[in-house]
């Protein structure tokens, strides 16, 4: 490993895993950490610790959107919304200790308006 790699935070056992379930995922997750990097990292907090927690910025999605389906098994479909008044948008479903990211948007989801 090189001098000067990047550090990796590690998680607790109690923690939850983040992983993209996706490439658009990764690509708006380093677009919204270009723009909302605070809300961002608690967003990891967040989602590192409780992400099935129902709040008023995290919360299943509902009708269409509340179920996905992946290598055969059928997950609920979260909302995250980093940032209470703003239009990012993170959707993900968990699996076991994994936060699968599947899609991050850095605008309000024409689905979901």
């Amino acid at each position: 490993m090189a001098k000067g790699s990047k550090v990796e935070r590690p998680t607790k056992k109690s923690e939850y895993e983040i992983q993209f379930a996706s490439v658009q995922a990764r690509k708006g997750w380093i677009d919204l950490a270009a723009t909302i990097r605070n809300p961002l990292a608690d967003a990891w907090d967040f989602l590192t610790r409780t992400p099935e927690l129902v709040t008023p910025t995290n919360y299943r999605l509902k009708g269409e959107l509340a179920l996905v389906t992946r290598n055969g098994a059928t997950h609920d479909r979260w909302q995250h919304k980093p940032t209470l008044m703003g239009d990012a948008r993170l959707w993900f479903y968990v699996e076991g200790k994994v936060v699968y990211l599947e899609q991050v948007h850095t605008s309000h989801p024409n689905e979901t308006k």
